[in-house]
């Protein structure tokens, strides 16, 4: 693990499960983290991914938030920008981007040498690094199951923000060497036709089980328990 610093400095409205913990909006990341919890009864989920049909549906503000809820619970995770078309993470925590997962697929850094600490405690950050012309042939490559040997032996949790499921192949990729898949869907926003698809993708070309979905900007009274904003960057 990674050393923490002794004062979060993380000031990021999109990172309301820290920055506001007892908002409504952290309260529904904390009970999704509950519903992957259950999806499991033998034993708990290790690596997940989180993606969606198209862009900006909210996939990367869900992944950055249940990473930090699960890290708030006390397991030791890390979360790892695995978008190297569209990296978001540096942006999101204030990291450095200039060395990340596309350095250790290459074989050019250690692992440990590319995770970064996050403000977070039980929270360390896996960024992008410099985007790679084949990111599919660098998340399909032994490299990447090396990795996976390399990170749960030292963390509880891997979550990865991947590209969406319908535009690339990386997401498929990544879902077959996960536990469990999480799609995410804007109401306002994504096709019925596209969710479909995205289902599919999913369940029809992945070993990976698909837990469920995470439904952004769904239109409700504002007087009720569940009025609420989740964003829709990534």
């Amino acid at each position: 693990m990674v050393k923490k610093k002794s004062k979060p400095e993380v000031e990021n409205r999109k990172l309301i499960a820290f920055t506001n913990p007892r908002s409504r909006v952290s309260e529904q990341f904390r009970t999704l983290r509950t519903n992957i919890h259950f999806t499991s009864p033998d034993g708990d989920i290790r690596s997940l991914v989180i993606t969606s049909a198209s862009h900006s549906e909210g996939k990367s503000t869900t992944a950055s938030n249940l990473a930090i809820v699960f890290a708030q619970e006390g397991k030791r995770v890390l979360f790892i920008d695995a978008d190297m078309r569209k990296p978001t993470m540096h942006y999101t925590f204030k990291i450095n981007n200039s060395r990340g997962l596309s350095n250790v697929l290459a074989r050019q850094i250690a692992l440990k040498v590319a995770i970064q600490p996050a403000e977070i405690e039980n929270l360390d950050l896996l960024p992008c690094g410099p985007i790679p012309p084949n990111p599919a042939e660098l998340l399909s490559s032994q490299n990447m199951d090396l990795l996976f040997e390399q990170a749960l032996d030292v963390y509880d949790l891997l979550i990865f923000d991947t590209p969406p499921v319908l535009s690339v192949t990386d997401s498929v990729i990544l879902a077959n060497k996960c536990e469990g898949t999480i799609l995410v869907i804007n109401s306002g926003k994504t096709e019925r036709d596209h969710a479909i698809k995205a289902k599919e993708a999913i369940t029809a070309s992945t070993k990976t089980r698909l837990l469920g979905a995470v439904i952004n900007n769904v239109k409700v009274q504002k007087d009720t328990a569940y009025a609420q904003y989740y964003g829709a960057d990534g």
